[in-house]
């Protein structure tokens, strides 16, 4: 779709809309059905298997099979569904989102409660300081 999206100039952003959403669909359905223990366990003991179970791209299943949160984000994931494979892997959110930032889980709760990262950087790509 063919929308204004002034959002897409935010560096290292990928915001999740509609075409998002379209594009993640199978990616984000395959997340939820680990919310069930018989699913897990699937998955668990074949991973490829189960995800060849899904019409997903094959771009979508190696950046699950790499456990690459960023590459499937910019795939269609949205990160509240993609928190069920850290959960299958026995990862907390915190350490997902450290691993997506390229820190450890110390480092990233360190920023955190410092405050969060610093603007500089994170605005629009056109902006003025």
């Amino acid at each position: 779709m063919a929308l204004d999206k002034p959002y897409k100039d935010v560096p290292g952003t990928t915001i999740f809309d509609a075409d998002q959403s379209r594009k993640g669909y199978h990616l984000n359905q395959f997340c939820m059905s680990l919310m069930k223990a018989e699913n897990r366990a699937r998955f668990k003991a074949n991973e490829r298997a189960y995800l060849d179970e899904w019409p997903m791209t094959e771009e979508q299943k190696q950046a699950v099979l790499a456990r690459d949160l960023n590459r499937c984000i910019a795939l269609g994931g949205n990160i509240y569904f993609l928190a069920k494979i850290g959960a299958t892997d026995g990862k907390s959110f915190q350490q997902m989102a450290g691993s997506m930032t390229g820190m450890s889980e110390q480092e990233y709760r360190d920023m955190m409660v410092r405050g969060g990262r610093s603007i500089e950087g994170n605005r629009y790509a056109g902006e003025k300081k």
